[in-house]
Order: structure tokens, then C-alpha cells, then sequence
């Protein structure tokens, strides 16, 4: 297999990050970055992309919920304040 040598500009947390992951890996850091690009360009989702578009699909499901919650709560604090002024009157002797 013929190979080429590529040479990228890249800080250096961003380097160490590389050197920790490969290590840890157990692969070399031009590994990680052969299998990167090949998955890059292959079109393969990120996770973070892969987290956005779930996220993008649940969040309309989840504004729906939490507005019928918020619809919920606001119906049972009104029937709690009908209550407590029912128990505030009957204790005032306020036959109504």
C-alpha cells in the first residue's frame, strides 16, 4: 500500500486531546486521525450530530409536555386556593 504523508496545524490542547484518546486507545495518533477522516468522509454522523438531530426530533414532544404540565400545575394551585379560602372561611365561622 502506497501512502503520503499529510501535515495539519492544530493547537496544542487540541494535540494533547489527540495523543490522550490514541493512547488510551491503544492506537497511534495517525490512526485515530486515518479513521476520522475515513469516517468523515464516508459521510458517518458525528455523536454530536448524532445528538443534535435526537435532540431536534424530542424537543417539540417535550415544549408539548411541559406546556401541559404547566396547564396541569396551574389547575391544581387554583384548586388549592379555592380550598385553603374554603378552610379559611369555614374556620372564620363563614357559613358560604
Amino acid at each position: 500500500m502506497q501512502t503520503e504523508r499529510v501535515t495539519f496545524l492544530t493547537t496544542p490542547e487540541n494535540k494533547a486531546a489527540l495523543d490522550s484518546y490514541a493512547s488510551g486507545a491503544g492506537k497511534s495518533v495517525g490512526h485515530v486521525l486515518r479513521e476520522a477522516s475515513t469516517r468523515y468522509l464516508a459521510g458517518e454522523q458525528s455523536e454530536a450530530d448524532s445528538y443534535d438531530e435526537a435532540l431536534a426530533l424530542v424537543l417539540p414532544e417535550l415544549e408539548i409536555s411541559l406546556a401541559k404540565w404547566n396547564r396541569q400545575l396551574d389547575a391544581m394551585n387554583e384548586s388549592i386556593d379555592r380550598a385553603c379560602a374554603a378552610i379559611d372561611r369555614a374556620l372564620a365561622g363563614d357559613p358560604a
